[in-house]
Formats: C-alpha cells, structure tokens, sequence
C-alpha cells in the first residue's frame, strides 16, 4: 500500500513540477511583491508594515486560489482522458490513489508556502516567518483535501471549483457571521434571525475558522503563541483525514 500510494505522490509531485505551476507561482508572487513595494511607496508612514501586510494578504489568497485550481484540473485531466479507469484496471485500490494523490498535492502545496514566504524573509523575525508559513501550508493542504474531493465529486472544473471557493470564503468570514448573528442592530427576537443564528453557529462546528489562520498580524505586530500554532496544526490534521475519508468514499460509490 505504502509503496503504491508513494508513487503516486511522486507522480504528482513530478506533475505540478513539469507543467507551468512553478512559473505561474513565481509570476503571481513577483507581481505581488511589486505591488507590495508600490503600497510602501504611497505609504505616509510605516511603509515597510504596509508593504509586509499588504503581501502576506494578497500572497495567501492568490496561493489559495493557484492550488485549488491546480488540483482540480489535475484530477479533471485524469478524469477526461480516462487515465483513472486505466490505473483502477491495473488493480489499483481507490483508497491508494486517493492517499497518493492527497500527499502530492500536500507537498506541492508545502513548496508554495515555503516559496510566499521567501519575500518575507528580510522584513520579519524568523519565529513569526515560520508561524505565518506553517500555517499557510496546512490552510493549502486542506485546501487541496477539499479541490481532490470536490474534483472527485464533481469531476468538472467549473462545480468544484465553485464549491471550493464558496467553502473558503464562507470559513474566512465565519468569525465575522456569528459577531454580526450575535450582535445584531434590530430584530434578534424575529424568528428567521435565530434561524440564521442557528445555521450559523452550526457552520461554525462544521468549518475550520480559517479567519484566525495565517494572520497578517503575526508579522506586522505580535507572533502568535506556539500552543495557537499546534491546535492549527491539530485541526489542519483533522480536516484533511475528514475530506480524504469523503474522497474515497465518493470514488468507491463511482462506476468506471
């Protein structure tokens, strides 16, 4: 099983490797890194915090997006080209490929936050760099779990693609949701806002809070404590065993 599973990650590993995943990521870095330097310029004050925030926002996001895309059209192509129904047929377990597949994709995803934080690595301590950085990778590596599962699941790119950044969007502004559900201006006794505050706080036990993940205020201001950094990682293991356990159940119901 190990052996198996463990080609298929360097398969993967190779894949992203030779396609223009690389060249993509270092444009959309070096893009940002210039903006960056153009936000410190119109700052009046500070402009080196201006221009770290400004990157480290601005570089999660656009990692974000280049790896749930990646995976899903990786896993689409292989679904178009009927390269899955030819690696099943050579009695290849779904479970491993799902596995093989999961650990490339969360190695190629642990590359890209080692490469977003090269940029950084001038302007902010070294304790805080390696915070933002391990967290960025986990917040990657569930973020690839979730593209497998929705490309396994919807096995096009458009869907899957919706779902993952509905998903995304939805965890980053979930702190946000349940202090407005809490706190609202009028009509908390109206009984479609304790719905919605119910929804709500459902969500909540559901989603991963990604908005406390990968903070910019780790550099700028204040590292977060290591005992913060660990329940990431704790939760970031957790999230990633729930969706890979998703992605082969939903490829064992498939029919090729």
């Amino acid at each position: 099983m190990k052996s198996r599973a463990a080609t298929i990650a360097r398969y993967t590993l190779l894949e992203a490797l030779r396609t223009r995943l690389p060249a993509i990521v270092l444009i959309v870095l070096a893009l940002t890194v210039a903006a960056g330097f153009f936000v410190e310029q119109i700052a009046v004050t500070e402009g080196v915090r201006f221009r770290t925030g400004f990157y480290a926002a601005a570089a999660r996001w656009a990692t974000v997006f280049i790896v749930a895309l990646h995976v899903i059209a990786a896993v689409a192509r292989e679904f178009d080209d009927k390269v899955l129904d030819v690696l099943l047929a050579l009695d290849l377990p779904r479970s491993h490929y799902v596995l093989g597949r999961l650990a490339g994709f969360a190695a190629v995803a642990a590359i890209i936050a080692a490469v977003a934080c090269v940029p950084l690595a001038w302007s902010v301590s070294a304790g805080a760099l390696a915070q933002w950085g391990t967290s960025l990778a986990v917040e990657l590596a569930i973020v690839a779990a979730l593209a497998l599962f929705c490309a396994i699941t919807f096995t096009q790119l458009v869907p899957a693609a919706g779902f993952v950044a509905a998903f995304y969007i939805l965890a980053r502004a979930l702190t946000a949701m349940r202090l407005i559900s809490a706190n609202p201006i009028s009509g908390a006794d109206a009984l479609s806002h304790q719905v919605m505050g119910v929804v709500v706080e459902g969500l909540a036990l559901i989603l991963p809070g990604l908005e406390s993940w990968t903070k910019t205020d780790w550099l700028v201001n204040q590292p977060a404590a290591w005992a913060t950094l660990a329940v990431i990682v704790a939760q970031g293991a957790l999230y990633i065993a729930l969706l890979a356990g998703a992605a082969m159940f939903d490829l064992h119901r498939k029919n090729f």
